[in-house]
């Protein structure tokens, strides 16, 4: 996610100052993608140079300068908003990236990496499936309580969750895909190997006493 455009949709519900906006965002979307404060005063440093944000003249008594959306940052996360998120650039994904060179690398054992991913990330999926029903929870005694931002900010995290544990779930069966194609694999390249020592032809030492007995 862009912590840029994150940045902003939080500014939008009103000013707000650097470490609020860390605290917020971690929040809202659970520490599933946590902020160090560096990164978030850098990202408004450049948000304010590009004209999107404004930061206040004067800190207030606590020392703190305040950030709020412009004119321009309101229409571009507006925009941001109506505007489907680009997949065509293919993120770097560590484990696709891992399985392709493993597959063509001398001495990896290829169903082991396949077995080890599984087994690790099955595990993180109960962890993530055990999150998700406690979050539920919580989401439905907060939307029966007067605090209505307390349900809103457990439905977000809880559909942050429902997106981790739909990607888990599809790590596993491609895994499984990958095994799958993996046996697939080696049948077909046993049974070329056995083709060709079959079609073979004689080793040429033994060619001329075949020919020899021929003679007599």
């Amino acid at each position: 996610m862009s912590v840029r455009l994150g940045l902003m949709a939080l500014l939008a519900e009103g000013p707000s100052y650097g470490a609020r906006l860390r605290s917020d965002f971690e929040q809202r979307t659970g520490g599933t993608w946590p902020l160090n404060v560096g990164q978030v005063y850098t990202t408004l440093e450049r948000l304010v140079r590009d004209g999107l944000v404004a930061q206040d003249e004067e800190a207030d008594a606590e020392g703190r300068i305040s950030y709020r959306l412009t004119d321009a940052g309101v229409a571009e996360l507006a925009t941001w908003w109506t505007t489907p998120v680009d997949r065509t650039s293919t993120p770097r994904d560590e484990l696709t990236i891992k399985l392709a060179l493993a597959v063509t690398a001398p001495g990896v054992d290829v169903h082991r990496v396949v077995q080890s991913q599984r087994t690790s990330t099955l595990r993180h999926l109960r962890d993530l499936t055990r999150l998700k029903r406690d979050a539920l929870e919580r989401a439905e005694g907060a939307g029966a309580g007067p605090d209505h931002a307390d349900a809103e900010h457990g439905l977000a995290w809880l559909l942050v969750l429902e997106n981790l544990v739909f990607a888990a779930e599809a790590e596993v069966r491609w895994l499984d895909h990958v095994e799958s194609v993996l046996a697939r694999h080696a049948v077909a390249t046993a049974r070329t190997a056995r083709l060709r020592a079959t079609d073979a032809p004689a080793p040429a030492d033994l060619v001329p006493a075949a020919h020899e007995g021929n003679l007599s």
